[in-house]
């Protein structure tokens, strides 16, 4: 659900009226009489004034904005406890449509009810996830709704202009480029977009593609990833209860981040007196970073504060709504309530980071150590573990000589195994009446594995499971390089798996699965 013009609306501005709201000496909303004069968000005062002289104009109070929307929210979790706002004027919610009639019927619900509270300009928009209907909502017209078909959400989005894009300076770049719409920017490579664009051209890109990094539904975060701290004596003011828990969202995140999770909806929880007086869910876009953590924090207690009086933020909360702060702030708490692996939003090995400090860092380490000494690994086509991996120095772009996706005869199925030895030591493997184990010229196997053992040093153990033989005979046409080996996947009664090979009538460990 979405309000459009929110800090105008929050100011108390008639759509009428020709007005705006500034931040940092722009326009950051302006009414739709403003908009009919020439006025646009981002234009300078100045600006704006010369295309509208009787334009009224306004400071921005994020307090204020977000003590209205509260407003919403609570009247809205009257019909439906699923809301999770985004920010002030933008919140996601989880209605069973057949509740209320349908999802049309459910809008139509919930527009109502906005309305009663004095907001006349509310719309909807329903998708499978939370980027396009946040889209959807802004095609509707007012006091209506946007259906997106289940499964259409790819398509939907593709027809959106790269102006959608929040981060300024990437839209710029991607128009500058000649990518039109998000549909043309999903058809690039995903590696080549994370290559120029680093992790938020990713992110974009998978939005782009309508694979949503935030599905609707998400598994509840254990309770010991629940970050907070406690104040004695209690604090007076919101602003100082954001800056002392810094250190307490960057550690909520960073936990978080050890147990490689990310968190898509958390819910801020606040003390006062010894017992929880104010608890909300909040949602986000893509996930939550320490700096998003603590601006919810900063808007839900500005929420709880006046509508009027200083508006400066710096005031003891609650003032306004029953004193649920008279006794301070006594204790805050970060309670994730989805989660979701930060492999679905991190592409590469080295997750939130910026691809142009990774390349810094790795030339300072070839500056120093040599540049053949900093390898990066591809996958490369081949038949023994050890072959299909392609080692070149970093930063050269050496061709692989042997693509992965061709055939090769002989190859093991997957699962890969996770450690490829280096010297393969010497194993044995026997059958039930002791005798070894060999593999005929036809791939024949003469007994069944029974025992076996990785190397000397290792106790002989039962075979639990076993597969094969995989054999290869390589370079039969050359009499001194010529090769012919047979491998195995072996399981042993302690769980452990490994790969042997038979080289000839000897036997080798080459490999072992973890």
């Amino acid at each position: 659900m979405w309000c459009p013009d929110w800090p105008v609306v929050a100011a108390g501005l008639p759509a009428t009226v020709p007005a705006a709201v500034l931040a940092g000496g722009e326009v950051l909303a302006c009414s739709p009489a403003a908009r009919a004069a020439g006025v646009r968000r981002g234009m300078r005062r100045r600006d704006a004034q010369a295309r509208c002289p009787e334009l009224r104009l306004v400071d921005r109070a994020p307090q204020v904005e977000a003590h209205r929307f509260d407003e919403v929210l609570e009247a809205l979790e009257e019909l439906t406890p699923g809301v999770a706002p985004i920010r002030p004027g933008l919140c996601a919610l989880r209605v069973p449509p057949r509740y209320y009639g349908g999802e049309r019927e459910t809008a139509a619900v919930l527009a109502e009810r906005v309305v009663e509270l004095g907001v006349w300009d509310v719309r909807c928009g329903i998708a499978d996830g939370v980027f396009a209907a946040e889209h959807a909502a802004r095609r509707a017209l007012t006091q209506d709704v946007w259906i997106v078909p289940p499964g259409g959400s790819a398509d939907f989005v593709g027809e959106l202009g790269i102006d959608v894009v929040e981060d300024v300076a990437l839209a710029d770049l991607l128009r500058r480029l000649g990518v039109r719409t998000l549909g043309s920017f999903a058809r690039l490579a995903p590696g080549d977009v994370r290559t120029r664009f680093g992790d938020t051209g990713a992110l974009l890109h998978r939005l782009a593609r309508g694979e949503d990094p935030q599905p609707v539904a998400r598994r509840q975060a254990p309770p010991d990833l629940v970050t907070g701290t406690a104040f004695e004596p209690p604090l007076e003011t919101s602003e100082a209860a954001v800056f002392s828990l810094r250190t307490t969202a960057e550690q909520c995140v960073e936990t978080l981040a050890q147990h490689g999770l990310v968190v898509t909806a958390v819910r801020i929880e606040v003390d006062s007196d010894g017992t929880t007086v104010q608890a909300r869910t909040w949602r986000h876009p893509a996930w939550f970073d320490a700096p998003a953590l603590l601006d919810r924090l900063r808007w839900q207690l500005a929420a709880a504060g006046p509508a009027g009086g200083r508006g400066d933020g710096h005031g003891v909360p609650g003032a306004g709504r029953g004193d649920e702060y008279a006794q301070g702030i006594g204790a805050v708490r970060f309670v994730p309530e989805e989660t979701s692996s930060v492999g679905e939003h991190a592409d590469t090995l080295f997750g939130a980071g910026h691809d142009a400090q990774v390349e810094g860092g790795a030339a300072r380490v070839q500056a120093l150590v040599g540049p053949e000494a900093v390898q990066v690994l591809r996958p490369q086509g081949g038949r023994s573990p050890g072959d299909q991996v392609h080692a070149a120095p970093w930063g050269e772009r050496v061709p692989v000589a042997r693509p992965a996706e061709r055939p090769w005869p002989g190859q093991i199925p997957a699962p890969a195994p996770a450690t490829v030895f280096a010297s393969p030591s010497q194993a044995a493997v026997a059958g039930a009446e002791g005798q070894r184990v060999l593999v005929t010229a036809r791939g024949a196997v003469s007994a069944v594995p029974s025992r076996f053992r990785v190397s000397a040093a290792e106790p002989w153990q039962q075979v639990a499971a076993w597969a094969g033989p995989w054999p290869v005979d390589e370079r039969w046409w050359d009499e001194a390089s010529a090769r012919r080996v047979a491998r195995f996947q072996v399981v042993g009664v302690d769980g452990r798996a490994w790969l042997l090979v038979l080289d000839g009538d000897t036997w080798f460990t080459e490999a072992r699965y973890d």
